[in-house]
């Protein structure tokens, strides 16, 4: 009964301590997500999400085949969906991607290109909590094969060309302005006046 207690007491110890620990960083590194995460910080959290990405079903290899059509799919989609936080070359150089904390990756070095296809597929389907990653799966089986073109399109991000970086600024989307802009002028041309 005794040891039991000791055990109790020694959990309690370390929760407070943790806790202490936790307050003392929030007051001596605020908690603006303007700074950059430090190494522990960057450490902790990458432990947490690969912790938190494991399937239980073991490494997942991508089901669908590379192809040019496979990975044109991915491009027009990380182009619509991905590129305003992680930008069209992957960088995550974007107003949204480097306001973000943690800021958005750029999936194009090894801490985005070493993870297996199925965490890429899991942190796309699923998110990643605590970070401005969202769920985007539906789980369905389009749902699905959509996030799988995208992992063949992150994996081909290092090798993207300036052509492939142009077709994508095409797909984009646009702000309500653009279109306000791109309306007006065709109001004009088409019209002689302007509004």
């Amino acid at each position: 009964m005794r040891t039991l207690l000791l055990v109790f007491i020694g959990i309690f110890v370390a929760i407070v301590a943790l806790g202490v620990a936790g307050v003392m960083y929030l007051r001596a590194n605020g908690a603006s997500a303007r700074g950059d995460a430090g190494t522990v910080e960057r450490a902790v959290a990458r432990a947490a999400r690969r912790f938190a990405i494991r399937t239980t079903s073991g490494p997942r290899q991508n089901p669908v085949p590379p192809s040019a059509d496979s990975l044109a799919d991915g491009l027009a989609h990380f182009a619509d969906h991905c590129a305003s936080c992680h930008a069209n070359d992957g960088s995550g150089n974007t107003e949204i991607g480097r306001g973000l904390y943690p800021k958005a990756p750029d999936m194009r070095l090894d801490a985005t290109q070493q993870l297996a296809d199925g965490e890429l597929f899991e942190i796309i389907d699923k998110g990643v909590r605590f970070t401005g990653m969202p769920a985007w799966g539906s789980g369905t089986p389009a749902s699905d094969e959509s996030t799988w073109k995208l992992v063949l399109f992150i994996r081909h991000l290092p090798q993207l060309t300036p052509k492939e970086l142009e077709q994508m600024q095409t797909l984009n989307p646009r702000s309500p302005e653009e279109v306000r802009a791109e309306i007006e002028e065709e109001r004009f041309l088409n019209e002689g006046v302007t509004p």
